[in-house]
């Protein structure tokens, strides 16, 4: 007679997260003032980057719904002594820097000579990936599609004999579309020397030359790390293979733009849906099979340049219809309804509290200010 087998308990779904107090959080930004004045010299997009108050506030107000408080610091001058006199438990940092090549890593580094907590990645992979030039060569050297690229430091440098015609130009250290229009395709030597030119001397400092690449555009984000799920607020949405949450695919389509073919800062500042907006679709139409090759890429662009938490990765097809990385931002855009992430996880069912407070609660945990659950014991085969 065979001995009956015993039931099986159900799994007990995760405890949840919560800290031992309410948090006080500073939200760290640099404001955009769509009437500010610039300096004589200085480029008219300067400010792309830099956020609205409104996008600030509905950061303060998705962090609130959580039960914590928070204050906007200006990420300006003044910070290291508002900071001493807040002495926040946490910074939500979405600031951008002000000038200089290594701008986002301005901040991350105060706060790390503070020792304050903060969110988002910190020094070096910020450091790196607003140097897009450094970026590619990371990649390229850990085998990561990246198109044939060249800078260019004064301008007259010899085009390397691997670039072809068209070539794509566009400032080496900045984000936000900033320097990108119609004019950064480029046909012919006089062009490209005009164009280099160009960036160089408005936006002091190097231009990326690279590869045009004509295929279809896309984005993709993600938050996450190896041990998201013990300190999440949504553990159900990370797998055990890596830790990461990958968010749907989104395509964007600048045919018909205001800038056709080009996903330029002006075409970028345009609202969903405005007349000379990209077409944002998400998911993106494509295969599984395509979809499962971006998201891969998008995890291991992430990890190459030690990124943490969330970023967000730009990927073109070549003309073989095979995708190249483009560059990556660890500072994603978090404008609701607007920026591609938010999209992105609008178009999966994630609220835009969620996403925020994900954010938040994983910068959290890196600083100790979260108990982690306690995970099932991994089943292994007998």
């Amino acid at each position: 007679m065979n001995a009956s087998t015993p039931a099986q308990e159900p799994e007990k779904p995760p405890s949840s997260i919560r800290p031992e107090r309410p948090w006080r959080v500073a939200v760290l930004a640099n404001v955009k003032e769509d009437d500010a004045d610039l300096p004589d010299g200085v480029a008219a997009d300067a400010l792309a980057d830099y956020d609205h108050i409104e996008t600030i506030q509905a950061i303060q107000a998705a962090i609130e719904s959580d039960g914590h408080s928070t204050v906007f610091i200006p990420a300006d001058r003044n910070l290291p002594y508002a900071l001493k006199e807040i002495k926040p438990d946490i910074c939500f940092n979405i600031a951008e820097g002000l000038g200089g090549d290594a701008r986002e890593a301005q901040t991350p580094a105060l706060l790390e000579m503070l020792r304050i907590p903060y969110t988002h990645s910190r020094v070096m992979a910020n450091a790196i990936a607003l140097d897009k030039t450094l970026t590619k060569r990371l990649w390229r050297d850990r085998r990561l599609p990246v198109a044939p690229f060249q800078e260019f430091i004064v301008g007259d440098e010899s085009l390397r004999s691997e670039l072809r015609f068209p070539l794509f130009v566009k400032p080496a250290r900045e984000g936000t579309g900033m320097g990108v229009d119609l004019k950064a395709i480029v046909h012919s030597e006089a062009e490209l020397r005009e164009r280099v030119e160009y960036i160089i001397q408005v936006y002091r400092q190097p231009a990326l030359v690279e590869t045009f690449l004509s295929g279809r555009e896309f984005t993709c984000g993600l938050v996450g790390r190896w041990d998201a799920r013990r300190y999440s607020r949504h553990p159900e949405w990370y797998t055990e293979k890596h830790g990461y949450h990958v968010f749907p695919v989104l395509e964007l389509d600048s045919s018909r733009s205001v800038t056709p073919g080009v996903y330029s800062h002006v075409s970028k500042s345009k609202s969903v849906g405005e007349e000379g907006a990209p077409g944002y679709f998400c998911p993106a139409e494509i295969s599984p099979e395509l979809t499962r090759k971006l998201q891969n890429l998008v995890v291991r662009a992430h990890m190459a340049i030690k990124a943490i938490d969330v970023s967000r990765t730009d990927i073109r097809l070549n003309n073989e219809g095979e995708p190249v990385l483009i560059e990556i931002n660890p500072l994603p855009g978090l404008t609701a309804g607007y920026s591609d992430l938010c999209l992105e996880a609008m178009a999966e069912g994630i609220s835009y509290e969620d996403l925020i407070l994900e954010i938040l609660y994983l910068g959290a945990s890196r600083w100790g200010l979260l108990q982690g659950r306690e995970l099932p014991a991994k089943k292994t085969k007998k």
